[in-house]
C-alpha cells in the first residue's frame, strides 16, 4: 500500500517517499490517513509491517473499532538479524514494471536488466545495508513495543520465519488458517 502510494505520485506518497529511503518510519499521521483509506475492504485486510509504534496500533485499534472490525491475528515473524541483512540486501526490484528479484536466489537473467519488461533492475533504496542497519536500530526502538502492546492483548502468532520461501510460507499459512478472519496486522 505505500509502495503503492509512492509509485502513485500522491501527495501522500511523496510525503513518504523521502522517509523510505533514508529507512526511516513514515510519520504516524501519514500512515494512518493512508491506512483508513483502505480499512473498510469487506473482505479485510493484512497490513504487513503496520502497525510499527505504538501509537500507530492505539490509532489502527480506534479506527477498527469505528468500522466495527476487531485485529483479529498478529502475525510476527521472527528472523536472526544477520539472515535478515542477507535476504534483505538481496532484494531488487525493476523500477518500470516492479517485478521483485533476489539477487542470490532469482535473479534476473541479464544482470541489471528485468526479464519481463526489459526495464532497470536495481537494489531499493532501502535495502541497501546503510538503510538497513538504521532499520534494524529503528526497529529495536520503537516496533518491538508493538509486540508487547499487541501480546497483552493475547492474539499474537509467533512464527519463527527460517527456511525456504515455501516453508515460511507454509507457517503463515497455518497460522492464518488456525485464527480467525479478517484484518491481520504485522
Amino acid at each position: 500500500m505505500l509502495r503503492g502510494e509512492v509509485a502513485s505520485g500522491s501527495e501522500l506518497g511523496l510525503l513518504a517517499k523521502g522517509f523510505m529511503d533514508r529507512g526511516d518510519l513514515v510519520p504516524d499521521s501519514h500512515i494512518i490517513a493512508m491506512i483508513q483509506q483502505h480499512i473498510d475492504d469487506p473482505a479485510g485486510v493484512l497490513l504487513d509491517g503496520f502497525p510499527r509504534t505504538v501509537v500507530q496500533a492505539r490509532a489502527l485499534d480506534t479506527a477498527l473499532e469505528k468500522s466495527g472490525t476487531p485485529v483479529d491475528q498478529i502475525l510476527h515473524m521472527s528472523v536472526e538479524v544477520d539472515e535478515l541483512v542477507r535476504r534483505l540486501s538481496g532484494r531488487a526490484l525493476c523500477g518500470d514494471c516492479q517485478t521483485p528479484y533476489n539477487l542470490e536466489s532469482d535473479p534476473p537473467s541479464k544482470t541489471g536488466i528485468c526479464d519481463r519488461c526489459g526495464g532497470p533492475v536495481a537494489v531499493r533504496n532501502d535495502d541497501k545495508p546503510e538503510a538497513v542497519a538504521n532499520r534494524m536500530k529503528v526497529y529495536q526502538e520503537l516496533t518491538a513495543p508493538v509486540l508487547d502492546y499487541y501480546r497483552s492483548h493475547g492474539n499474537v502468532a509467533e512464527i519463527v520465519a527460517t527456511g525456504s520461501p515455501d516453508e515460511v510460507f507454509e507457517k503463515l499459512s497455518q497460522a492464518i488458517r488456525s485464527g480467525k478472519s479478517g484484518v491481520m496486522a504485522n
